[in-house]
């Protein structure tokens, strides 16, 4: 997923003292959660054994307590060496650390007590990896697949989990069961783009779970069926609760994935129904940005999903002030009324209101970055020409530009383009491609003077793309058309032609 990417080119800071304390922190309170739901699964094992107190048990089986919780100690200490060596980004937020280990503790109840309460082999054992591949992105999702392998069978093998009806080997295969079938849910989940596909992902889950069973209990005869009964519903109920849980996760943790994404493009989205109705000319220019931006993510293969809704909200800021901006007047402009300076605080100030918006509304944050940087340092030109006539030409160019900061990653720069583009291809007497092509290289050229693409990761070879994609989407949009003769046809022409003809 290369969502991921797009997170880490978000903040590229290092870990400080201050934020290494606080992630340990956060991980020992975490392991501390994790030892509250340790207890209960002792405490449900003393109920389910007639006879037996829980303190009487615990006393029995503290040796096996020890040992599991020495085990989860070590496998949160390979968590956090593998997120400080490959993405020290997630240790800086506290919400990241979180949604990792309720994602596991969430993961690891649900598989116990449906293992508990019905059969070992009816545990949902690939959710953790469907959540974890449009939570954390693929990579995580492999790691942490198989730390909830080791995790499942620890827990399995030291709190005396009873298996009952099934082959007694069958907890044994824990580790290999759990990880071929999150692999499986991994590797089928990251082509998925509906919630339809993401159930249909239940079934091909069930196939490594079902070749399992039927190795361990091919002797059974009639409990081989019911087990692979079993095994079809873990699958099932893997996909199930997957989509259970992820919008309780999206809105929780703030996250982004491509359901979230689609949800947020609709147009009867709160921000984009609000648009619609108070600043239509600023909607339609939304529509049409994100189409280029959507052609050049392509071009570049970046996350399609993300670079649309990123268009989509860009410019969401001038709800505050929708008359200020061409695309919502109708005649009448009031910066004609206006000081430059006054009209350049208006028009820049749409940025900074975008993002505090889209924050506001507890939308995704990498959308309101983007809505801040889409403009960068860059000049208000307009404002700037008219102020220079008025002063004559003792003006300071920085208080009419934009405070940045400039893009931080290559979606925010091609709306940075696709943005200037579709404004400048509006004003164009003459859209033919040579001419829409030389507007776009010009928007390229001058933003790459201004060094607005110095903080991204943008190579020539990628705004060679990004021209191309434009260019081809605005002729297309753009295009002529034929002139349609005056011809009055259907029964008011004929009506005509019969008065004409009652008349001579």
């Amino acid at each position: 997923m290369k969502r991921t990417a797009v997170a880490a080119e978000e903040n590229k800071a290092g870990l400080n003292a201050g934020c290494i304390a606080k992630s340990i922190f956060l991980f020992l309170a975490n392991y501390i959660l994790l030892f509250a739901v340790i207890l209960l699964f002792m405490l449900l094992n003393s109920v389910k054994e007639e006879n037996t107190d829980f303190l009487p048990y615990m006393q029995g089986h503290i040796t096996h307590f020890v040992y599991l919780l020495l085990c989860m100690f070590i496998l949160f200490v390979v968590i956090y060496f593998y997120f400080l060596f490959e993405n020290r980004q997630a240790l800086t937020a506290a919400k990241n650390i979180w949604l990792v280990f309720i994602l596991l503790d969430v993961s690891i109840i649900v598989c116990y007590l449906f293992g508990f309460f019905f059969n070992v082999y009816s545990r949902p054992v690939a959710m953790l990896a469907l959540l974890a591949l449009l939570l954390l992105g693929r990579r995580a999702a492999i790691f942490l697949n198989v730390i909830f392998a080791l995790m499942m069978f620890a827990i399995d093998h030291f709190t005396n989990f009873t298996v009952t009806g099934v082959n007694e080997n069958a907890a044994v295969i824990t580790p290999l069961l759990t990880f071929s079938a999150g692999m499986i849910g991994i590797f089928v989940g990251a082509k998925v783009k509906t919630r339809v596909c993401s159930f249909l992902t239940g079934f091909a889950v069930c196939v490594p779970i079902l070749v399992m069973i039927a190795s361990l209990e091919y002797g059974e005869g009639l409990e081989l069926l019911y087990s692979m009964l079993y095994g079809l519903e873990a699958g099932v109920c893997s996909a199930v609760l997957f989509m259970a849980f992820l919008p309780v996760f999206e809105v929780c943790f703030n996250c982004i994935t491509d359901y979230r994404l689609r949800e947020l493009t609709d147009h009867d989205a709160p921000l984009m129904r609000e648009l619609k109705e108070r600043a239509f000319g600023t909607f339609n220019h939304c529509i049409v940005v994100a189409h280029l931006a959507e052609a050049c993510a392509i071009a570049l293969n970046e996350d399609t999903a993300l670079a649309r809704a990123a268009a989509y909200y860009h410019d969401v800021g001038k709800l505050r002030q929708p008359e200020y901006f061409t695309e919502n007047q109708s005649g009448y402009n009031p910066h004609n009324e206006l000081t430059p300076e006054l009209s350049v605080d208006i028009i820049r100030s749409h940025a900074k209101d975008g993002y505090e918006l889209i924050r506001a509304r507890r939308l995704p944050k990498v959308l309101a970055d983007i809505a801040l940087q889409h403009h960068g340092t860059m000049p208000i030109k307009y404002f700037y020409a008219k102020a220079l006539k008025m002063t004559d030409g003792d003006v300071n160019i920085e208080d009419f530009s934009y405070p940045g900061p400039k893009p931080q990653s290559k979606i925010a720069a091609i709306i940075m383009i696709a943005d200037a583009s579709e404004a400048i291809s509006r004003t164009l007497p003459d859209r033919t491609p040579e001419r829409v092509e030389s507007a776009v290289r010009e928007i390229i050229e001058e933003r790459v003077d201004m060094d607005q693409f110095d903080e991204c990761d943008i190579t020539m070879r990628d705004l060679t793309a990004i021209k191309e994609a434009i260019v081809n989407c605005l002729t297309g949009v753009y295009h002529s058309r034929v002139r349609y003769p005056k011809l009055k046809l259907g029964r008011r022409a004929e009506e005509e032609e019969e008065e004409k003809k009652s008349d001579g």
